[in-house]
C-alpha cells in the first residue's frame, strides 16, 4: 500500500483576542470548568467502591457503568444549570451538538472505562469548551492521582496551575509512542513499522491517560480511532504546546464521527506521517 505524505491543513479561522467583559465571562467559564472537572472527580472517588452496574455497549470490551451516566448527568446539569443558552456534546446518551454552531461543551465523563472497572486507575474526566468552531478551553482531569490539565486557546496549558512546556524535538528513536493495540498487532495503518523506529510502544487504555503523557513531554504521540469526546479536549490543550490532533490522512477531524487519529507534534508531522500507510475511507 502507499504511504501518506503530511497534508498540511490551513489553521482555522482565529476570531481576535476577547477583551473586556467577554473576557471577564470566558475567564469566569473556565474557573467553573476547573472547579467542576474536581467535583465530578471527587463524586467517582466517593462512588467507585459501589456496584457499578457494568453494561456493554457496542461490543464486550466497550463498557458503560453507572458512574460513566451518573458523572455525565451531573457535568451537564451543573453547565446548563449556570449556562442554560450553551449546547453539549457527550459520550452517554444523544447529546450530540456540533462544535461548529455556538456556545458548545464537549463531554467525556470517564474516559478509559475498561480501567476504571479493572484497575480503579488510569482514567480521567474530559472536558472541552468551543464557540462557534473555536477551541476555548480544554480539560483533562486523572480523578485517581489528582492531576488536572487545563488550558489553551487564551490560557496557558498547565498541570495543577503549573505552565507546561512546548513541544521540543529530538531524534525520533529518542521518543515513546503510544497506539492501539490490535492496531500494533496487525500493522494497521503501519504502527508497528513506526514502532520500530522509535523507543517503544506503550498502551494505556485510556486516551485521556495517553494525551497527558505527550502534553506532560512522556510521549511523542499517540495513534488509535476515537469519538470526538475522546480528542476535543487534547485538540485545545495541544495546539498551545505545538501539537496538532489530526486524522491519520494528516487533515483536521471532523468532531462527529469516529475516525482513526494521532496528536502529533507539528516539527514532526511530516517524518512520523511518512510511516503511514494509505487505507481505503469508508
Amino acid at each position: 500500500m502507499k504511504r501518506l505524505v503530511a497534508i498540511h491543513f490551513t489553521e482555522q479561522f482565529r476570531l481576535p483576542k476577547k477583551k473586556g467583559k467577554e473576557r471577564f465571562l470566558l475567564e469566569s467559564k473556565f474557573e467553573f470548568a476547573k472547579e467542576l472537572v474536581k467535583k465530578a472527580g471527587q463524586y467517582i472517588l466517593d462512588h467507585m467502591q459501589e456496584d457499578l452496574r457494568v453494561e456493554t455497549k457496542s461490543s464486550s470490551t466497550d463498557l458503560v457503568t453507572r458512574l460513566d451516566k451518573e458523572v455525565q448527568e451531573l457535568l451537564v446539569g451543573e453547565i446548563l444549570s449556570r449556562y442554560p443558552e450553551d449546547k453539549i456534546c457527550a459520550e452517554e446518551g444523544c447529546l450530540r451538538a456540533s462544535v461548529q454552531e455556538g456556545k458548545v461543551w464537549v463531554i467525556d465523563p470517564i474516559d478509559g472505562t475498561n480501567n476504571f472497572v479493572a484497575q480503579q486507575e488510569d482514567f480521567a474526566v474530559m472536558m472541552a469548551y468551543f464557540e462557534n468552531g473555536q477551541g476555548q478551553f480544554g480539560l483533562i482531569y486523572d480523578v485517581v492521582k489528582g492531576d488536572c490539565y487545563h488550558g489553551g486557546g487564551e490560557f496557558p496549558v498547565c498541570l495543577n496551575d503549573r505552565p507546561l512546556a512546548p513541544f521540543k524535538t529530538k531524534p525520533l528513536g529518542d521518543f515513546l509512542i503510544a497506539g492501539n493495540s490490535g492496531m500494533l498487532e496487525t500493522n494497521e495503518w503501519g504502527l508497528a513499522d513506526l514502532s520500530r523506529s522509535v523507543l517503544g510502544v506503550r498502551v494505556y487504555g485510556s486516551a485521556a491517560i495517553s494525551f497527558a503523557k505527550i502534553l506532560s513531554g512522556r510521549l511523542l504521540t499517540y495513534l488509535t480511532y476515537l469519538q470526538p469526546w475522546d480528542y476535543a479536549a487534547a485538540s485545545i490543550l495541544g495546539e498551545s504546546l505545538g501539537y496538532r490532533v489530526v486524522t491519520l490522512f494528516g487533515e483536521a477531524p471532523d468532531f462527529q464521527t469516529r475516525q482513526p487519529v494521532m496528536m502529533v507534534p507539528l516539527e514532526m508531522q511530516e517524518e512520523i506521517q511518512s510511516y503511514i500507510y494509505e487505507r481505503k475511507r469508508t
